[in-house]
């Protein structure tokens, strides 16, 4: 199956589900998440603020925000992906990308700090390939955090046998 085609295939899996069924399988996964062990050991960790059609990671970057961890949220450039850090939900603004809440606080530079990444994607397969919007600003980014642990998550429904790779995809560490 070709990218597109798969990106067609999980949006059509996505649409079969209520709004409130997307939020209890992300309650699931969060409390997944907060009970992984990389995510406890983590220091500064690398999430997205989730779109509406993904798994909510709201409350999780809070409860870890408040945990006193560095939480940081990518900032969507015009060819990549910036990293600022996350200063609670009154730090936020609306970004040019998807339309995705963004952090406005001081732009975070050193990116070797950066131990754990929590990823989104479309779909996600059993060797860790990740499947995206299309775009690569995630794939970009990731090769240049090579020590952080990449953390995919998704719901079950977005995981397949067999996600497309391309020389430039970036595989995951694990899938949650």
């Amino acid at each position: 199956m070709r990218k597109d085609e798969l990106r067609h295939e999980i949006n059509l899996r996505k649409r079969q589900l209520t709004r409130e069924e997307l939020r209890e399988q992300s309650l699931l996964l969060v409390n997944k998440a907060l009970s992984h062990p990389r995510v406890n050991a983590a220091q500064t960790i690398l999430l997205y603020y989730s779109m509406p059609d993904e798994v909510h990671t709201h409350e999780l970057i809070d409860t870890l925000y408040k945990q006193g961890k560095t939480i940081l949220l990518p900032v969507t450039l015009e060819n990549s992906l910036e990293v600022r850090r996350y200063e609670g939900q009154k730090s936020l603004k609306e970004g040019r990308a998807f339309h995705i809440m963004e952090p406005t606080g001081d732009v975070f530079s050193s990116l070797d700090k950066i131990e754990l990444v929590i990823v989104p994607g479309l779909s996600f397969d059993l060797k860790g390939n990740r499947l995206g919007r299309g775009k690569g600003y995630y794939d970009r980014f990731l090769k240049l955090v090579p020590q952080a642990y990449k953390l995919g998550l998704c719901f079950d429904f977005q995981k397949v046998d067999a996600v497309p790779v391309e020389d430039y995809d970036v595989k995951m560490d694990e899938i949650l």
